[in-house]
């Protein structure tokens, strides 16, 4: 059937069953989310394809685990904290992979197949039924966190690890994950075409991880600053045969200008990449000689060192060194202490996005519908 509205198949012409003057209660509500969920799951379960794919993570994650072990002597430290920030990272990296393929057809498979007007006409409303489809994907998503659990666990014995660092790590992947499915199943509810939401949930996950770095780089070249560099040398004439100054003579100024890109105009735009929100919203690690202590720490330094305005103006004076005005070099944890965070905004901006996504998925659910798209398959 194509092209047609949902005719009422129950008896008394109502669009499914009574639920009683007051609607389902709140328990009747999560049962039936919970039924939806546990529906979901478990025909991931039986794909044989899932398992494979999970004993796949399984084996990167363990190479790395014992690649960074093996190396921890030769860069110092107990190795701990590197394997936990680069295990969360492949993790988050992993989820970002195949969350939209778990998510991104959830509805419209449903309604490819038939089944998805079957399940309208049941006592489950579209919000359960919507918020079924999105825990579940949530949820095989988090099946990659706990296939890394033993390699955190190893990180712990090892050593050097920070328990507030992993909680928080923890705590901002599984809200990445979150905002993915979410993304995943609601276009999935909007978009007809499983093949067309799946791609679409590709486009929007490429967009913040890869595309915000594409953005910033490119808006950064778009707007050079021209940097003034003047340049005093001494003379030919101020040097003996060995090359050591004997009669300072001062050549005139060299001034030239170059044009730099304005990066700390644009730094705003890595706000919103997933993988820039989990290392700033780590706790800070540094060794005792100053330098990040994990890939957390590592990639949070150098997104906050963005945020530094770089002179306009540079003085080399070989005659006068006191006259020198070379760029600042501010250390890493200098950095990272005179500057903002920005995780709370990119996070914001990801929860709102999930939201906006689930919203217009439940709106696309709504039933008795009133139009369809054409070609649309009902049952």
């Amino acid at each position: 059937m194509t092209g047609t509205v949902l005719q009422d198949p129950a008896p008394n012409g109502s669009a499914r069953p009574e639920r009683g003057p007051g609607g389902p209660s709140v328990k009747d509500s999560v049962l039936m989310v919970g039924t939806v969920v546990d529906l979901e799951l478990r025909q991931r379960v039986r794909s044989v394809a899932w398992y494979v794919l999970l004993g796949v993570a399984a084996l990167v994650l363990a190479a790395v685990t014992l690649l960074l072990l093996a190396t921890a002597g030769a860069f110092g430290g107990e190795g701990g904290d590197q394997v936990v920030s680069v295990v969360v990272y492949l993790v988050l990296l992993l989820g970002t992979l195949v969350t939209p393929a778990l998510s991104g057809a959830a509805v419209n498979g449903d309604r490819d197949a038939g089944t998805l007007a079957t399940t309208q006409i049941t006592l489950v409303g579209t919000w359960q039924l919507l918020l079924g489809k999105f825990l579940a994907a949530w949820t095989a998503a988090l099946a990659f966190l706990a296939v890394a659990s033993p390699f955190l666990l190893i990180a712990l014995v090892a050593g050097g690890v920070d328990l507030g660092v992993v909680l928080t790590a923890l705590a901002v992947t599984v809200l990445e994950l979150g905002v993915i499915a979410a993304v995943g199943v609601g276009l999935s509810a909007v978009i007809p075409r499983p093949i067309f939401s799946v791609v679409t949930t590709y486009l929007v996950v490429a967009a913040l991880s890869v595309g915000t770095l594409i953005a910033f780089g490119l808006a950064g070249l778009a707007f050079p600053r021209t940097v003034t560099s003047t340049y005093t040398p001494y003379s030919q004439s101020s040097y003996d045969d060995q090359g050591n100054v004997v009669n300072p003579v001062c050549d005139a100024p060299q001034v030239s200008t170059s044009q730099s890109p304005t990066y700390d105009r644009v730094w705003w735009m890595l706000a919103a990449n997933p993988y820039v929100v989990l290392a700033d919203a780590t706790p800070s690690r540094w060794s005792p000689e100053g330098y990040p202590d994990d890939s957390f720490t590592s990639v949070k330094a150098g997104v906050r060192s963005l945020q530094i305005v770089q002179p306009t103006e540079q003085v080399t004076d070989e005659c006068n060194p006191s006259n020198d005005r070379p760029a600042a070099q501010p250390s890493q944890r200098q950095i990272v202490e005179q500057t903002v965070p920005t995780w709370f905004v990119g996070l914001a901006i990801h929860l709102v996005l999930g939201a906006l996504c689930l919203l217009a998925g439940a709106r696309a659910l709504r039933t008795p519908a009133r139009r369809l798209a054409k070609g649309s398959r009902i049952a």
